[in-house]
Parts: C-alpha cells; structure tokens; sequence
C-alpha cells in the first residue's frame, strides 16, 4: 500500500492507483473533463491540477500516480485560481451557447426551442404539458408581451422569425385538448435560468449563421396564425435550434459556473461553426462546442468493424473528425450512444435529442 496526505487527509492506495483516486477515496472533489472511469487516462483539459506541496509543482491528478509519502494540495486557493484559468482557456475557443438568444431574452424564461422541437416531432401532449409546466400566473405571459423573442430569433437574419408568439398563445388556449391537465406547476429550472453560467457564441459570419438550418426542412411550410397543432409543428419545423442540446447536462457549463462565472467576449476562431448530422444514425458533431478531451476517440479506439471518430491535422489546429478516408455517414453505427455518453460538452448530440 502507499500512504500519502490530500488536504492533510491521510490515505493509503494500492500501486498504480492515481492521486485523483486517492482524493475520491477520502471524500475530496477534484474537478475534471477529459477524465471518464473505465476510458484510458490521457491529460488534456487540465482542470484537475493539483500541487504537490513536497516537489512545489502542479501536476494533473487524473494521471498523476500516487507516490509514498506525497503531500498534495487539492483545493488551496492557487489550485483553484489555476483550475479557473484552465476553464477559461477552453471557454477561450468554445464557441457555442448554453441557451438560445429567444429564451435568454424571455421575461418568464420559457424553453422555446424546448417546445418547437416537441411541436415539430408532432409530440404535442408534451409541448402542452410543458407549457402547463413553466406558468406561473393564470394567462400565459406571452399575451402582453411585446415579443422579446421573436426580436432576438436568428431566424429572422435568414428569412423571417419564427413565429413564436403566437404559437405559445395558440398552445395556451388549447392547454386542455388533452386531457384536461392542471395549470401552474413551474419547473425550477425556468425559474433559475438567469442564475446559471451560459457561454455565448461570439461574432458569427453568414455561412456560420446558416449552419443551424441543417435541421430545417429545405422548403417548411412557414404560418404566422394556427388553427390546429399540425400547423404549429410545421412552423417549428423552421427553428434552428440555436441552443445546445446539453445545456442541463454539460460538465463544462456546470464547473464554469462554479470557477469562472462569466463567459469572456472574445473568442478565439480556431474552429468555424460547423454542424454535421449522421442521416443514418442521428448523430450530430459540432465541432465548435468540443474541448478536444479525447474521450469520443478513446472510447471507440478498440473498434476494428466500424469507422469511428479520430484527430486530424497537428497542433494548435487539431481537431476531432470522422476519418479523412470516410464520409460522416458512415461512422460509428453501433457505437453513436456510446460517445455521446462520454461527451463532456453538448458537441455530440442526437437529432433528436
């Protein structure tokens, strides 16, 4: 056994064990990103950092091993400092936003894209439900409302704005088409919105503005007013679904919250705002939105009977793609699940997820 101290804890770990297992073993939290049990380590986001307080150096914990007589400092103030700058430097070049610009400038922040991609996969019992879900007062906000969103919808650059108004007034008025549901039920994630750390997407240039339309239909039928729900769904086909599918389930959002708190203007244009959808398995990469931790090519590193995700180019300029000898489509046609999982961020994603 080896017998170290983490934060003046004593702890003894078997050989071969890392610091990060150690700090686990005696209740302390160390952050990480490109780190997943059960994956092959291989240091990249650096946000697991942690001074080795003998040596005085920083070292990352995830593949740091654990050594005899080691003191380690694992959430000292310059740890966290370090840790933070760790963050900010992937937020540097992670264009992507948590939430689209029509709900982050909602009063009441409903999920739109939420409900425009339920109207659009004709799920309409669950649009009605989670409207029902986010009232807060007995008529839906949406009626006095001068239409924040639809101002703020990127659609509208393109063509026209999805109507968005109308279609929550149109919902609000049919709440009990199925199956008379109770009202005012508000989720707490609604309510805190605001309160949560969201990245932006900084300057967008045309071609990357059109990228989103990937998802829309070629030639939607668009509808201003709706008589029934088939009509709505069909002008939330038009959505771009600017948001990111992870927004409540991002490890990187959840420790920018905790580290950096805002998200700084400038980016840093290493990857152009691209979206690649797999039409056989559902599969969407976005290449802006990945950290480049690895985890999606180490997961499926094994794989011998599929084409799976890889690094292409070297350097600063490296990113993760399908192999230069493969088309998108032909990639990973067991295994989508199973990178999506490991993702620390929303850059892989099910279409209809």
């Amino acid at each position: 056994m080896i017998r170290l101290k983490v934060d003046n804890i004593d702890i003894e770990v078997q050989d071969g064990q890392t610091i990060l297992d150690a700090a686990a073993k005696a209740g302390i939290y160390i952050p990480t990103l490109c780190h997943r049990d059960g994956v092959e380590h291989y240091s990249s986001c650096m946000v697991c950092m942690v001074r080795d307080k003998i040596k005085k150096g920083y070292i990352p914990s995830c593949t740091a091993l654990a050594q005899e007589g080691m003191e380690i400092d694992a959430s000292g103030e310059d740890v966290l400092e370090l840790r933070k700058k760790a963050v900010e430097l992937l937020l540097s070049e992670h264009r992507a936003e948590c939430e689209a610009p029509c709900r982050v400038v909602c009063p009441a922040g409903y999920n739109i894209p939420l409900m425009n991609r339920l109207l659009s996969e004709g799920k309409y019992v669950e649009a009605v439900e989670l409207v029902i879900s986010e009232l807060d007062s007995p008529e839906i906000r949406c009626v006095t409302c001068q239409g924040y969103c639809e101002n703020a919808c990127r659609r509208k650059k393109v063509d026209k704005p999805i109507s968005i108004r109308n279609i929550k007034i149109f919902i609000s008025h049919n709440l009990n088409k199925f199956g008379g549901l109770d009202k005012g039920v508000p989720l707490s994630e609604f309510q805190d919105l605001r309160k949560r750390f969201s990245s932006r997407i900084g300057k967008l240039n045309d071609d990357e503005l059109k990228e989103w339309l990937k998802e829309c239909p070629d030639e939607g039928m668009r509808y201003e007013s709706f008589e029934d729900f088939e009509s709505a769904g069909q002008e939330a086909k038009s959505c771009m679904h600017c948001d990111c599918r992870a927004s409540q389930d991002c490890r990187l959002r959840d420790l920018s919250q905790t580290l950096v708190q805002k998200d700084k203007p400038g980016k840093v244009i290493n990857a152009p705002i691209t979206k690649k959808i797999n039409k056989n398995t559902g599969l969407v990469f976005e290449n802006a939105k990945c950290i480049k931790c690895g985890l999606c090519v180490r997961v499926c590193e094994d794989s011998k009977d599929e084409p799976a995700l890889c690094f292409i180019h070297r350097g600063f300029i490296s990113i993760i793609s399908e192999p230069l000898t493969e088309d998108f489509d032909n990639i990973l046609k067991t295994q989508t699940g199973k990178v999506i999982k490991v993702c620390p961020t929303g850059a892989l994603a099910n279409f209809k997820q």
